[in-house]
């Protein structure tokens, strides 16, 4: 099975695989963008040094068996969110996540990001797309897939309702296609 890069870069960012060891640097980046987060991430909530050993542990399986590959966002060395690719829209295309830590917002780095996992996303056998959900409270997350040229596909309503604070319970879904 072909994988994407450990390493991507694109402009400002370098995004790298989420390591084991990577634990106190995402307990920080974590509890440091909690509030940032809360309204758009439910996980936010109740993240923990726990959680986060989760994560990474999690990763690493899903990483191994293609089901997602999982970053840390990095500019001028420093890690700043995470991101990743996702395979849970079908068999031809991945769903891009991306968060970023609020000191690093507004200098385009998640488009940057996205942008890197887009290109990456491409280049892996059968994928001819790649897509952008959030929920429609969140026009920061719309105007990223704006910026890399997807196209709005859908919108609907979660039948569980908002899952965050900030969310209205509408997902909008973006898609980008990759190959022709």
């Amino acid at each position: 099975m072909e994988q994407p890069a450990e390493i991507l870069r694109h402009a400002d960012v370098e995004l790298r695989r989420w390591r084991m060891d990577d634990i106190d640097t995402l307990h920080r980046v974590m509890t440091e963008s909690r509030d940032h987060l809360l309204p758009w991430l439910a996980f936010a909530a109740t993240h923990d040094r726990k959680q986060g050993h989760d994560f990474l542990a999690r990763s690493q399986e899903q990483w191994a068996s293609g089901e997602a590959y999982s970053y840390a966002i990095t500019s001028g060395g420093e890690v700043i969110g995470s991101c990743g690719l996702h395979r849970r829209i079908g068999p031809s295309g991945l769903e891009i996540g991306y968060w970023i830590h609020p000191a690093w917002t507004g200098k385009g780095l998640a488009t940057m990001a996205a942008a890197a996992l887009v290109r990456a996303g491409g280049q892996l056998p059968g994928i001819d797309h790649v897509e952008i959900h959030h929920d429609e409270g969140n026009p920061a997350s719309g105007a990223v897939a704006r910026r890399l040229g997807f196209t709005e596909i859908a919108r609907t309503r979660d039948p569980e309702g908002p899952r965050a604070a900030g969310q209205t319970g509408v997902e909008v879904r973006w898609r980008l296609r990759t190959a022709v």
